[in-house]
């Protein structure tokens, strides 16, 4: 299944621009980077300079997506480790 607008909260994001929207802490409001790691709970972001790593459920996030396009994604939709998520496509 590709990764579209539909469906990107069912995939891994690993690999994916993305950048945050809101936050509660404001030095990390508007940080953008490559999703590089990914837990239960948070998200890893690097953007070449500087790591840092979000509590999704705190955000609001906005994910590039590989065609160009782009989706916004409140941080509890994609709570939960990648893989389970990936089995949720199949309930």
């Amino acid at each position: 299944m590709k990764r579209k607008s539909s469906n990107l909260v069912y995939h891994e994001l690993i690999g994916l621009r993305a950048r945050v929207i809101e936050y509660p802490d404001p030095s990390v409001k508007g940080f953008e980077g490559v999703v590089v790691d990914e837990t239960l709970k948070t998200l890893v972001l690097d953007n070449g300079f500087r790591r840092i790593r979000v509590f999704k459920e705190n955000g609001v996030f906005e994910f590039t997506l590989p065609d160009g396009g782009s989706v916004v994604i409140k941080g509890f939709e994609i709570l939960g480790r990648p893989w389970e998520r990936v089995k949720m496509v199949l309930r």
